[in-house]
């Protein structure tokens, strides 16, 4: 049964009292959790505060430095959060994609070695699975790691790895038996300063280089750096890609940049121009807008029940392949509306005539193109819900 959960008024009365004394009013609707420099100032003290408090992870368990709360009272967190507009500064893959596989899968000594400092905000990490040769079928990876005894010798190529280049570890799937495909896979961690990595940043149309190529030779992964069995690593893969599945549909915590920027209608009133009832004055384009506003707000809704249902069990399921799709059309069919809105004004790309608004603009509607390839591309969504949620199967 979904956990909705009766609201505790003292832990509300408590978190208010915290937020009242802790956070800095100059962090108001600052988001921090996705910013590449180190933070100073109120930014650090925020950071630091969230992350001792344990209330960055609000769910996670204490005993590792999380917050240890109940699915209900991280609801009232968040909730008086977003009453004085606080930001959780504590965010990034560690937190949305590994952090929760790990406290699924990893050993104890991995637990208590690895998560504390994810609490904290105080490593980044990147993943490192997609490869030239292995994309949407990820499990063709070539990448071989080599048992040396007590350690494994890791070569091969890895692509589109976000923020490899300001990462300070990466969680990887790599070969460990050439003989079986999917059984042949292990996921292991490694030291992003490691001999034998080698990152270079790929510029993409939006003028942005969020991913890399990594190149790994020779690169010496500790045994200890093993999460699961050997040659387990696949299991462990696909559970951390729905962990990743959640957070890009916007089910961790993220779902406010489905609404973000100034509201679509505002702003065709602004560059479009309105009736004499004071409506937008294109009727067509009227209409559009309050479609898109329609499936938004299901959209969200559609999130919020997930996710309380999702605490009634084991965390996202396969239903985050649905979220994702949908998600990334709701973000997409923004972006390209905010364009056509400011006409000739939403594809600048420099100098003067523009303002940043409108020059970010288009950066955001090529940059979001990729929302239906990266984290499982749409087709291979769509094959998961025909297969694992409507039972379909191929017959020959």
């Amino acid at each position: 049964m979904p956990d909705f959960g009766g609201e505790p008024e003292a832990f509300r009365v408590e978190a208010r009292e915290w937020l009242a004394e802790n956070f800095p009013p100059s962090m108001k609707n600052v988001d921090l959790a996705m910013t590449v420099d180190a933070p100073t100032g109120d930014a650090k003290l925020w950071k630091e505060r969230m992350g001792a408090k344990g209330w960055g992870t609000p769910t996670w368990p204490k005993v590792y430095g999380g917050g240890g709360l109940t699915p209900a009272e991280a609801r009232m967190l968040q909730q008086e959060m977003a009453r004085i507009g606080a930001r959780n500064p504590i965010g990034g893959m560690g937190v949305m994609m590994f952090g929760p596989t790990l406290l699924e899968y990893g050993s104890e000594e991995q637990k208590q070695r690895h998560i504390p400092p994810i609490v904290r905000g105080e490593i980044r990490w990147c993943q490192g699975y997609s490869e030239p040769g292995a994309g949407s079928d990820l499990a063709a990876l070539q990448t071989k790691a080599e048992d040396k005894g007590d350690h494994f010798l890791v070569n091969g190529q890895k692509v589109w790895t976000s923020g490899a280049q300001y990462a300070d570890w990466c969680f990887c799937l790599v070969r460990t038996d050439p003989n079986h495909k999917h059984e042949g896979i292990s996921f292991v961690l490694f030291d992003m300063k490691t001999p034998g990595i080698e990152v270079r940043p790929i510029k993409l149309i939006n003028g942005y280089s969020p991913f890399c190529e990594t190149f790994l030779t020779d690169v010496k992964v500790p045994k200890e750096n093993l999460v699961g069995p050997l040659n387990g690593g696949w299991t462990i893969g696909k559970r951390l890609l729905q962990h990743e599945r959640n957070s890009l549909s916007g089910g961790g915590g993220s779902a406010g940049r489905f609404a973000a920027g100034k509201p679509l209608d505002q702003l065709a009133k602004e560059y479009v121009g309105v009736d004499e009832e004071g409506r937008v004055a294109d009727p067509d384009l009227r209409t559009r807008i309050i479609r898109h506003q329609m499936e938004t707000k299901a959209f969200m809704l559609t999130l919020m029940r997930a996710a309380a249902e999702s605490k009634g069990n084991q965390g996202p399921s396969n239903a985050t392949s649905i979220m994702k799709n949908a998600g990334s059309k709701v973000g997409q069919d923004r972006a390209e509306l905010a364009v056509e809105i400011m006409g000739s004004q939403g594809l600048g790309w420099e100098g003067p005539g523009f303002e940043a608004a409108e020059l970010e603009q288009v950066r955001n509607w090529l940059g979001g193109k990729a929302t239906t390839i990266y984290g499982g591309s749409a087709e291979i969504q769509n094959n998961i819900i025909a297969k694992r949620i409507l039972g379909l199967l191929d017959h020959q």
